[in-house]
């Protein structure tokens, strides 16, 4: 049974940080590229930042480029999204999600989803 469980998420003042991580077990992690995703209160999933099954490669929403950073530990089984200078509009819940091939964007391409972690970011 995959499972995936977002921890990290909070309550921070704009210009704060946060570190999420999503920790994978019922699959082998370094098989899956790796996304993670928010969805805000009346607004559709969007993405925010996906990383490859080596980490060689990221993609960042331009929402959030330059101050979010997505990374992995296969050994660990864990997926991270440091984010810095948070801002009000970053409030949503996290999700991550584990994709068998390549990067993605879209939420349908992925296969296996957390149950989400709040942020909610105060101005």
């Amino acid at each position: 049974q995959v499972q995936l469980v977002e921890s990290g998420g909070g309550l921070v003042q704009a210009g704060g940080s946060l570190r999420l991580s999503c920790a994978a077990s019922g699959l082998t992690l370094s098989n899956y590229a790796m996304g993670w995703f928010r969805q805000a209160p009346g607004k559709e999933r969007e993405f925010v930042a996906a990383i490859s099954w080596s980490g060689d490669s990221t993609y960042y929403a331009d929402s959030v480029k330059g101050r979010f950073t997505i990374s992995r530990d296969n050994a660990k089984d864990t997926v991270y999204l440091q984010m810095n200078s948070l801002k009000p509009e970053d409030t949503a819940v996290y999700y991550c999600a584990a994709r068998r091939w390549g990067i993605a964007t879209q939420p349908r391409q992925y296969n296996y989803w957390g149950q989400g972690t709040q942020v909610t970011v105060s101005s």
